[in-house]
């Protein structure tokens, strides 16, 4: 979905970076310890570490493909827009979710504001969680991606983009937390 016509933005450091296409071949396998990170939570104006949550309750991690405030990827648009609806299932299964952009902070917060985020947006415009979880790139954005990890950490549950199916159902990923 074009949200926009207004392109600017678009041009960064961050779509270099990302512009060659680097295929989401992810190597995190079930039951693995997954990379810690710390990013800011535009959402709630607070620091997320994602340790924090160990032993405290299960984690899905949303990677997701936003080019600039005024620019999704039409493939994800609506995978954001279902998450944020189902957001509070989620929490009454006592699981976190935590969508993740490599739109800087500022952008970020446009894109809270816009589509009224409940859930948190992480902001990570150097990308590194991106390639920590190994979820590829192409043309100017790393691509999406969903885990699940279970309350000590663990990877229960990965999927990684594909053209024949880019993104994990919200009934998928609710299926695989009630299963932890």
């Amino acid at each position: 979905m074009l949200t926009s016509t207004d392109f600017s933005g678009l041009l960064n450091q961050r779509f270099f970076n990302n512009f060659l296409p680097i295929p989401a071949t992810n190597t995190l396998a079930k039951g693995m310890i997954t990379p810690n990170f710390e990013l800011p939570d535009v959402t709630n104006g607070r620091l997320i570490k994602l340790t924090d949550f160990r032993r405290r309750r299960p984690v899905v991690l949303a990677f997701t493909r936003i080019f600039t405030e005024k620019q999704y990827c039409p493939l994800c648009f609506p995978h954001i827009k279902a998450l944020n609806e189902q957001y509070e299932a989620f929490l009454d299964r006592d699981v976190e979710l935590l969508l993740i952009a490599s739109t800087d902070p500022k952008q970020s917060k446009t894109v809270v504001k816009d589509l009224g985020l409940k859930m948190p947006l992480l902001s990570d415009s150097s990308c590194k969680s991106f390639r920590d979880y190994q979820t590829g790139q192409a043309l100017g954005a790393p691509l999406p991606a969903q885990f699940v990890l279970n309350k000590v950490g663990q990877l229960r549950y990965k999927h990684v983009f594909s053209f024949l199916d880019q993104n994990a159902s919200i009934e998928t990923l609710l299926s695989i937390v009630d299963r932890l």
